[in-house]
């Protein structure tokens, strides 16, 4: 009798470390993943629905506080002054060609002598 309460306390321990484990990850996962990691502990609609909500709220924080930071490190570089200094400490060439074919610039000099008359 013994070993069958200690059989069940492994099994809800083990049960319990995943659901810790999948609360924690939980804020990496999509709703649909949370689900099949679950579906074997055979959780209450209500436990679900509690770690689902969890999961959301978690993912939620995480991005507000990623965004926040993201926004503070980006509103702190000067770009005018770092282009700057990147242009002033690399080398470039630019070539450049341009060619017109001869219908082109010949509209253009039949324009320019019509606005000369």
């Amino acid at each position: 009798m013994e070993n069958n309460n200690q059989d069940g306390n492994s099994k809800m321990g083990e049960a319990l470390k995943k659901l810790l484990a999948t609360g924690i990850s939980a804020a990496f996962m999509t709703e649909e993943s949370i689900r099949r990691m679950v579906s074997d502990m055979q959780l209450p609609k209500e436990t679900l629905a509690l770690l689902l909500q969890g999961a959301n709220r978690s993912k939620d924080e995480l991005m507000n506080r990623v965004s926040k930071e993201v926004i503070a490190i980006i509103s702190k570089i000067d770009f005018v002054k770092e282009a700057s200094r990147f242009a002033e400490e690399h080398k470039f060439r630019i070539v450049a060609e341009s060619r017109g074919d001869q219908r082109t610039r010949l509209q253009l000099h039949r324009r320019q002598r019509r606005q000369l008359w």
